[in-house]
Order: C-alpha cells, then sequence, then structure tokens
C-alpha cells in the first residue's frame, strides 16, 4: 500500500471563529423539534446497550 502523505493523516486546524461561524448557519437553518423524545426511547436504548 502506498504510503499516506502527513498532510492527508492529520486534517488542518480550523479557527475557531470560522467553527462558530459555521455551527451559527447550521443552528440558524436546522429547525428544533417540536417536542424532546420521550423518556421511554432513552430507557429502552440505555436497556439494550446494557
Amino acid at each position: 500500500m502506498p504510503a499516506v502523505p502527513s498532510s492527508e493523516s492529520t486534517p488542518r486546524p480550523v479557527p475557531m471563529r470560522d467553527l462558530l461561524a459555521a455551527c451559527a448557519a447550521a443552528a440558524a437553518v436546522s429547525t428544533p423539534p417540536p417536542a424532546p423524545e420521550p423518556p421511554r426511547e432513552e430507557t429502552a436504548v440505555r436497556r439494550e446497550a446494557a
């Protein structure tokens, strides 16, 4: 297998302002659910995982 350059194996750091801008844009576009998920599903998932 060919060697992978270090530039591809390690992603470049993203400036904090760009990260915050991306998060703000995603939060503005995405619509929150009308109601939170019922706790019954959460306990069921936790029991399956345990």
